[in-house]
């Protein structure tokens, strides 16, 4: 209806009816935003209560003023004797589970939350602070790895040798029953770059003992030693015994935990891997692996086959026609024979981007596309295929980087490839871990003695600690997290060894391997993922009696972890950091040793 003047007419019951009706939506909407708050405030209490229970953050950063996180009591027992061996992502206990089809069965399987072991994990009767270093290298106490099925079958390769309470290991193996020296001698002569610090980084597939990366250690190379779990052999615990490093791990259908690029040279010494078979699989994850212009050398079959086929129980053309496949495959991938003599070969990887540029789509093995990441490394399975180096690095190749131990306080070109990463950044954290290491050391001073010889920095960003303390008679396994930056190339191209793990999960490793723990924020990084109390108990299963953990963490978290180290008989201290700042501490903490058959620790 309109009006003289156009415009619309006052009706006055339309604006008595709204209103009231605009009164009645603001109470309506007052009352919903305050039962809302009600409930969602219950709702949040509810939350962080259940946070705290399980020992997840509740908006914890570090740099942020909070009141120390509480937790409920715990409490644990100790694991029957049956565990004390218990490696809980390679248990054979499990094995039954999973097939038999290129040994898939002794890669990584976790067991799930619900059968997670919340007990402590107990040394053999009769266990003895281990034989200190560099002593360890040719002996260690027999309580402490009870294995006599390795000394019946091996002696004859003088691998070990059990002489009254302690194993001896006289430097032996399957391709060296006369001793390890005299192997590695030879090998030295092959690849004079074993001599110069061109050569700093190996990996030893099927290291027995590891009385090959031992032997290196002297020659100033750091070998990883790789082996798999198994029910007799136990060659990784020997090794980590003896003071070398090593990790569980085989080569199946899924890629080892490094990074592309990561070692100088690998080597194989009658490892029994089948090289060619599966699409050459295997030797393709050697090749992801090995930096470019890096050595590969394998000693044993189907190397010097005119002279060994007799005692490997085949003959000489099959030996032959192994041989062939084998150079045929390392040829298609950019491998050419460097150098070979008597039981030894050694192939060298191309460092020309040129060659793996020719390597065709239709090929076999054809090069991988780029949707393969090369650095994907954590539960990521294998193809057949070429991962080619990047072409636009050129100082990531053997030759190119800076020989040892130049290349431990030189800025790599791969930090560059990290977020925020650059040399500048790279030289602040280099820095940064002299202060550290050095305050370190007033607070617990058994570091840079006999005391301390396996050291893990669980959360490192470019290996700054291990490079710190590199003057030290130890070594440190850099883990870097699999939901973290990838810095692990970084490390690698320093010259340090590393892995990647996700520490929601057990590590690749036997109980009582390491001397020291290092982390430095891990559960201010990680609480949100994994509960801190699987991850303390982790702990304790690597670490060994009477060893330490230095934990550098949030003023929110610190009370938390002492609380739950008590209960693991864990002896710990609060300390300042070296800048005393209130938002951050460190406790120093040291590990008891103790016998499931008393029940008292000392």
């Amino acid at each position: 209806m309109k009006y003289k003047d156009g415009k619309p007419g006052y009706n006055p019951d339309k604006n008595a009816r709204v209103l009231p009706m605009t009164i009645l939506l603001f109470v309506l909407c007052g009352f919903s935003f305050y039962l809302g708050g009600i409930f969602c405030s219950e709702k949040e209490v509810v939350n962080v209560k259940t946070s705290m229970d399980v020992g997840d953050s509740v908006a914890s950063p570090r740099d942020t003023a909070v009141s120390p996180l509480q937790l409920k009591p715990v409490t644990f027992q100790a694991c029957s004797s049956d565990y004390q061996d218990y490696t809980p992502c390679t248990d054979p206990r499990k094995w039954k589970k999973y097939g038999l089809h290129r040994l898939t069965f002794m890669e990584r399987h976790c067991p799930p939350v619900f059968e997670r072991k919340e007990c402590l994990i107990p040394p053999p009767d009769g266990y003895k602070p281990p034989v200190r270093w560099p002593k360890s290298k040719d002996e260690c106490w027999y309580r402490n790895v009870p294995y006599d099925w390795i000394n019946k079958q091996k002696s004859n390769q003088n691998w070990l040798r059990k002489e009254g309470e302690k194993f001896h290991f006289p430097g032996g193996g399957t391709m060296f029953p006369h001793g390890v020296s005299a192997y590695v001698d030879l090998m030295t002569d092959l690849i004079p770059e074993m001599k110069d610090g061109t050569v700093r980084t190996a990996i030893d597939t099927g290291c027995g003992v590891a009385s090959w990366g031992g032997d290196l250690l002297d020659r100033g190379i750091l070998t990883v030693s790789l082996a798999p779990r198994d029910n007799h052999e136990a060659q990784v615990q020997f090794a980590l015994e003896r003071g070398i490093p090593a990790i569980l791990g085989i080569i199946s259908t899924q890629r080892l935990p490094f990074p592309s690029s990561s070692f100088d040279m690998a080597h194989c010494s009658r490892c029994l891997i089948p090289w060619t078979e599966f699409g050459g699989i295997y030797l393709l994850e050697i090749n992801r692996i090995l930096r470019p212009g890096g050595f590969w050398v394998l000693s044993g079959p189907p190397v010097n086959y005119e002279n060994r086929w007799r005692g490997w129980n085949t003959t000489v053309e099959e030996q032959r026609s192994d041989y062939e496949k084998l150079q045929e495959l390392l040829t298609s991938m950019c491998f050419t024979l460097y150098n070979k003599k008597d039981d030894i070969a050694v192939w060298q990887k191309s460092s020309d981007p040129n060659c793996f540029s020719k390597i065709a789509a239709d090929a076999f093995p054809p090069k991988c596309d780029d949707s393969l990441e090369p650095d994907s490394a954590w539960y990521s399975p294998l193809r057949t295929c070429v991962v080619a180096p990047n072409p636009k690095l050129k100082r990531t190749s053997l030759m190119a980087v800076p020989k040892w131990p130049d290349r431990l306080h030189t800025s790599p070109e791969r930090v560059s490839d990290v977020y925020g990463g650059s040399s500048g950044t790279f030289k602040h954290d280099d820095s940064k871990w002299k202060v550290r290491a050095k305050h370190y050391k007033k607070l617990l001073p058994a570091i840079g003695t006999d005391k301390i010889r396996n050291v893990m920095d669980m959360n490192t960003v470019y290996g700054g600690f291990a490079a710190a303390i590199i003057d030290d008679p130890l070594w440190v396994m850099n883990v870097v997290s699999s939901y973290a930056a990838n810095t692990l190339p970084v490390v690698y191209d320093r010259g340090l060894i590393g892995t990647y793990h996700d520490w929601c999960e057990a590590f690749s490793t036997y109980p009582r391997t390491y001397d020291l723990l290092h982390l430095d924020g891990l559960f201010a990084a990680e609480s949100h993922r994994c509960e801190m109390k699987y991850v303390l108990l982790e702990m304790d299963r690597i670490l060994r009696p009477n060893g330490y953990a230095i934990i550098r963490e949030s003023s929110y978290y610190v009370d938390a972890v002492a609380s739950i180290a008590k209960q693991m008989r864990w002896g710990c201290r609060k300390e300042e950091t070296e800048y005393s700042t209130e938002k951050e501490k460190m406790l120093i903490c040291q590990k008891k040793l103790w016998y499931s058959s008393s029940g008292k620790s000392r």
